[in-house]
């Protein structure tokens, strides 16, 4: 009972004092969540690289966040019924044309769109799409806390009607920047302070974010990226050391005899790290390695004393 009592007063002292966002240090952490699962998720769909990365995150009157896009962009409305709350997730006019024009695979050759007509069907209907995506990456990035599930509920592209409960509710806005085929834009996710407040707590502890602890989907993330990574290989038959003057020696037709057999094993590197001993052998016209054992330079090192 105590103990209950103790946690009604902190919150009362809390709601007392105000949300601030230097007081909820996993929103920061979230956001930079969202921005690099934009990234990955855009490599499937887009003919051309796309860079998220978080601006900042501010907070304000949500009619004052919104008034500056009046006309200049299409906003999403997503329900999130654990927090009994709505959120707005908003792309700038030079967002939505610069991811257009990736997914349809321009490669930025011709003048960027710069009138301000109405979005078309088709740029409504990108827009929807990438709603619906952040939605599910937003409710991905918010597990590592608490579970929030972001479902689009409409689009909008008057700012009007995008306002969400009162014009002079709080809100934390944060902002993201989109850079794709030398052009940019900007998105940006709008969330009143009545559904941050409901999970206050979880978003104001760092110890998610402390070593020790792994986000599933953050560790898959990086393993993805990793494991996509470009990596030369090098094998190596034989290694032989000659000096200086042995080498100013050197003239065509010369023959540098390898103290070698076809069962001597190949020492496989990358970047001038030695990874595997191998086999030689040919099939199919080619020659081929088979990876015999691993590299283990402790014991090599010992190999070495005891030869000398």
């Amino acid at each position: 009972m105590a103990s209950n009592v103790t946690t009604a007063v902190s919150d009362r002292l809390l709601d007392a004092a105000g949300l601030q966002i230097d007081r909820l240090p996993m929103l920061p952490v979230i956001f930079d969540r969202v921005a690099n699962a934009c990234a990955e998720q855009m490599r499937a769909i887009a003919a051309s690289p796309c860079y998220f990365s978080m601006s900042h995150v501010e907070q304000g009157r949500m009619g004052e966040i919104l008034e500056p896009y009046e006309a200049n962009a299409v906003t999403a409305i997503l329900e999130v019924p654990e927090w009994d709350s709505e959120v707005v997730i908003g792309f700038d006019r030079d967002f939505i044309f610069t991811i257009v024009e990736v997914m349809f695979g321009a490669d930025g050759n011709e003048a960027p769109e710069e009138d301000g007509r109405t979005f078309s069907n088709i740029e409504m209907k990108v827009c929807a799409k990438l709603a619906e995506m952040i939605g599910q990456i937003l409710t991905q990035s918010f597990a590592v806390v608490t579970k929030a599930t972001f479902r689009v509920a409409r689009l909008e592209t008057r700012m009007h009607f995008a306002v969400i409960g009162r014009r002079t509710a709080q809100a934390a806005a944060a902002k993201f920047l989109v850079q794709a085929i030398n052009r940019g834009g900007e998105m940006f996710i709008i969330l009143p302070y009545a559904g941050l407040q409901m999970v206050r707590r979880a978003l104001g502890s760092s110890a998610a974010s402390e070593p020790g602890t792994r986000d599933p989907e953050w560790v898959r993330q990086m393993k993805a990226g990793v494991t996509r990574a470009d990596v030369k290989l090098r094998a190596i038959l034989a290694e032989q050391q000659i000096t200086l003057g042995e080498v100013a020696a050197l003239a065509p037709g010369m023959v540098l005899p390898l103290s070698v057999t076809p069962k001597t094993p190949i020492k496989l590197e990358a970047n001038a790290q030695p990874l595997f001993w191998c086999q030689l052998g040919q099939a199919d016209g080619l020659y081929k390695l088979r990876i015999d054992d691993v590299f283990d330079p402790e014991q090599e090192f010992l190999g070495d004393l005891l030869n000398h």
